[in-house]
């Protein structure tokens, strides 16, 4: 028998064009920790998984330990490499579920102070699809990652306008 209340979100899962623009962004930019590599030499992909982690928590030293804290987790990001793409001319990107036929919409942030994280985005040249003071909604943002990915950005605990 199992049990539907203990189950809990443990990681969404995007594709990228390229780990090393991409990690860069999430982990500069959005603060994020690389908690997990892995990679499938047979599969030729590689499954990168990012986290916020708490004050004072670290990552642990092993590969099967670090295996096991990314799968207790939640809200871990999983960022899918297939090899190659970095440098294929001919690849089109991915569909960032925003555009038609429309699926996968955004992840989500939350951030300690809205107004300054987005004045941070703004000097590292990050893509805004909506600014805090644009549309009829002034608490959240919207930002892209390098891959095109939809991110809102909003203050910790949503506050009304």
């Amino acid at each position: 028998m199992t049990d539907p209340s203990s189950y809990r979100l443990n990681h969404t899962m995007i594709r990228i064009k390229d780990p090393k623009v991409t990690l860069d962004f999430y982990q500069k930019t959005l603060g994020m920790t690389l908690i997990h590599q892995m990679e499938n030499s047979q599969g030729k992909f590689t499954l990168y998984f990012l986290d916020y982690l708490d004050k004072g928590e670290e990552v642990p030293g092993t590969d099967e330990s670090r295996r096991g804290f990314v799968f207790s987790r939640r809200g871990v990001l999983e960022l899918t490499h297939n090899w190659g793409t970095e440098t294929d001319p001919d690849f089109k990107g991915y569909h960032n579920g925003n555009k038609d036929p429309q699926g996968f919409g955004h992840i989500a942030i939350l951030v300690d102070d809205l107004e300054a994280a987005c004045k941070r985005f703004d000097e590292l040249n990050v893509n805004f699809i909506k600014r805090v003071n644009e549309g009829r909604m002034h608490n959240i943002a919207f930002i892209t990652d390098p891959d095109g990915y939809w991110i809102e950005v909003l203050a910790r605990g949503f506050p009304s306008e």
